[in-house]
């Protein structure tokens, strides 16, 4: 069994454990907290041993009748490898604790590149993963964007991308962000970070992004041209979304036409958290102008990394060497059924 750990017990990281947890091969050593909060109470109900950065802190925990099994560092000693599932930039800063213990790390897309030195995607570099003692999972958007864009260029191979990310102003459990009534340029530059953060995963592909951020809790949207080196029909490209395993097709039978009812959709689907890893692609908005495709596809913020990771820690490990073993057994773990 791998040995995982969980450095950050937060959006990120109570989904990644509860993934691991839910996989043959693995098995939760312990998750850290900060802080004892709500997120530290689930900890407690899943039955993960609960480890804290600053041991000084443990009677807050006691306080409250969350045990402490102990400090991070006695996490790590007991781990193949980590999660580090902290807030942007704190990963960096826990890079020489992991060298220290001589664990392997998987970092988070609030990360840069250049903390691990590698960013990984199951579909596009899986293999590229196999030893390294660093990794990067890249984020949400540039998630979904590697996985529709290698597609296409496997199959057609891919001249440019356009994409234009409809970000959610935050997350649904956060309280302290917005815009509350704003279309925010973000940024206002062009390109949006997200082309480059492509680029590290797939480095010959010429893509622009732009960006903003516009009220909403419930997912990213993602507007994509991309010119096609060979000429595709519509059905072709719906057949290779169809049988991909992390793309799924919003049936234009359904009636979704919104982020709200496709995540109402779901969640009545009963998936955990109505969690969606895949992404969401409108089968109505498929369209083929000669060789250029144009599509929209919906990105859950907090899910489409989760089985990412897990596939990230295979590779890393290097107990599963075929991809497309690893992306089954998580999806099957998981019981990912088709949108």
């Amino acid at each position: 069994m791998i040995k995982v750990a969980i450095n950050g017990y937060g959006t990120i990281g109570k989904r990644v454990a509860d993934a691991v947890a839910a996989q043959p091969d693995m098995e939760i050593v312990g998750v850290s907290k900060t802080r004892p909060n709500a997120d530290a109470f689930i900890a407690k109900s899943r039955g993960y041993p609960l480890y804290i950065a600053d041991i000084s802190k443990k009677s807050a925990f006691d306080k409250v009748g969350i045990s402490v099994a102990g400090s991070v560092d006695e996490m790590l000693a007991k781990a193949d490898i980590v999660i580090d599932a902290t807030p942007g930039d704190v990963g960096a800063k826990n890079k020489p604790l992991y060298e220290k213990m001589g664990v392997k790390a998987i970092y988070q897309g609030g990360e840069e590149h250049e903390v691990a030195g590698f960013s990984f995607n199951s579909d596009c570099n899986y293999r590229d993963a196999f030893g390294r003692q660093f990794a990067r999972v890249v984020s949400c958007n540039t998630t979904g964007l590697c996985r529709i864009i290698h597609a296409m260029d496997k199959a057609y191979g891919v001249e440019k991308v356009r994409a234009v990310m409809v970000r959610r102003g935050s997350d649904p459990g956060e309280i302290k962000k917005g815009p509350i009534d704003a279309v925010v340029l973000n940024p206002v530059t062009i390109p949006s970070h997200h082309g480059p953060d492509v680029q590290t995963v797939l480095p010959h592909i010429p893509i622009v992004t732009m960006a903003m951020i516009v009220p909403t809790t419930m997912m990213h949207m993602h507007a994509i041209s991309m010119d096609l080196k060979k000429v595709a029909t519509r059905e072709d490209i719906l057949t290779i979304i169809e049988k991909h395993p992390r793309m799924g097709l919003v049936r234009k039978s359904t009636g979704i036409t919104s982020t709200a009812e496709l995540k109402e959709y779901v969640m009545d689907l009963g998936r955990s958290r109505s969690d969606l890893w895949e992404n969401g692609i409108f089968e109505d908005s498929v369209a083929m102008v000669g060789k250029e495709l144009y599509l929209f596809q919906a990105i859950h913020q907090e899910a489409d990394v989760v089985v990412e990771n897990i596939d990230a820690i295979r590779a890393m490990i290097g107990s599963v060497k075929d991809p497309e073993v690893s992306v089954r057994m998580t999806n099957e773990a998981l019981g990912f059924t088709a949108i």
